[in-house]
C-alpha cells in the first residue's frame, strides 16, 4: 500500500526577513523540497513591505503547492513595537496560506526547538544544525530558512491532522503530545 506525501511549507515570519521552507512527509521520512528568504527593503513603507510578503509567499505557494502550511507563533518582545511588526508580518503569512484554502498550524518556538533538537531552548546554531541532518542537506541553511524549516519538520512529526495522525485526545505539554487516546463512553472510565 502506498504512502501518502504530504507536502508542508514552514514559515518563519519576520518584518525584514520571512523565512519558508518546504518538505515532504511520506510516512516517516522527510524530504527537503526548497527553501529561502523573503527580504523587504527597509526604505519601503509597511503597507509595501507586507506586500511584499504577501505576493512572494503567494508565489511560493503556487509554485511547491504545499497542503498544509506551519509558522511560529508570536511572541512578546520586550519592545512593543517590535511585536506589533513581528504580528502583521505573521498576520500576512496567515493571509497568504488561508487566500490558498491551507490549513495553518501554529507552533510555539518552544514546540518547535523541542520537535527538531530534543529541548525547547536550543541556540539557532543547533536549529541549523538538526536541520540539516534531519533533511540529509550538504550545508547549514541560513538562521531564517532553517527556523521555517524546522517548523515544517515539527509539524510534520505530529502536527494537527497530517496523515492518518489522530490529534482528538490529545493535547500539548512541555513541546510533547500528551494524552489518552483510547475512546471513552459516556460514563465510563478508562481501564
Amino acid at each position: 500500500m502506498a504512502v501518502a506525501v504530504i507536502r508542508v511549507l514552514g514559515i518563519d515570519p519576520g518584518l525584514r526577513v520571512t523565512g519558508f521552507g518546504v518538505i515532504d512527509r511520506s510516512g516517516s521520512r522527510l524530504a527537503y523540497i526548497t527553501s529561502g528568504c523573503i527580504r523587504t527593503p527597509a526604505a519601503e513603507t509597511l503597507p509595501g513591505r507586507l506586500s511584499v510578503i504577501l505576493e512572494s509567499l503567494g508565489e511560493v505557494i503556487a509554485t511547491y503547492h504545499p497542503q498544509q502550511v506551519a509558522l511560529e507563533k508570536v511572541f512578546v518582545n520586550v519592545n512593543p513595537s517590535s511585536t506589533l511588526a513581528l504580528g502583521q508580518a505573521r498576520g500576512t503569512a496567515i493571509c497568504a496560506a488561508v487566500s490558498a484554502k491551507l490549513p495553518v498550524a501554529e507552533y510555539t518556538a518552544l514546540q518547535v526547538k523541542q520537535a527538531v533538537v530534543g529541548k525547547g531552548h536550543a541556540r539557532k546554531e543547533q536549529v541549523q544544525e538538526m536541520v540539516r541532518r534531519m533533511l540529509r542537506l550538504s550545508g547549514l541553511p541560513g538562521p531564517d530558512a532553517a527556523d521555517a524549516l524546522a517548523c515544517a519538520i515539527c509539524h510534520a512529526h505530529g502536527g494537527l491532522g497530517l496523515g492518518s495522525f489522530a490529534t482528538v485526545g490529545y493535547r500539548m505539554r512541555r513541546g510533547r503530545i500528551v494524552g489518552d487516546p483510547r475512546p471513552r463512553l459516556p460514563g465510563k472510565v478508562a481501564a
